[in-house]
């Protein structure tokens, strides 16, 4: 483990591919989700911008996915977190939000990890 947490940005699909059905979309998180606990075990610290952007979304009135307040939202929370990250874990899917996440931390030096056992050897 380094000396020192990282705050680790998960990254994968949640809208895409699931014709917005909400069923989906939560199977899409409970990946991302999976990869959290082994993050926090190494001794890290996971963030999921869902897990902010959710009861943002609920308390501002957003009425489903992609309406004005979700653009809104969604793809600026997972931005702004990523500002103070110290890494990203890109995990499997195609998504054009998480693809964005990975290009922005490439741009500003962000490692980025591809495989969740690299974090854990940290």
């Amino acid at each position: 483990m380094t000396s020192k947490p990282l705050i680790i940005l998960i990254a994968g699909p949640y809208r895409s591919g699931t014709n917005d059905d909400p069923e989906l979309m939560a199977n899409n998180l409970r990946k991302m989700e999976e990869a959290a606990l082994p993050i926090f075990r190494a001794g890290h610290i996971p963030v999921i911008g869902e897990w902010l952007a959710l009861p943002l979304l609920k308390q501002a009135g957003s009425t489903h996915p992609g309406d004005e307040t979700y653009q809104e939202i969604s793809y600026p929370v997972s931005r702004r977190i990523l500002a103070k990250c110290d890494a990203i874990l890109r995990i499997p899917g195609e998504s054009k939000g998480a693809d964005g996440d990975v290009q922005i931390a490439l741009e500003q030096g962000i490692k980025v990890y591809y495989n969740l056992e690299d974090i854990i050897a940290l």
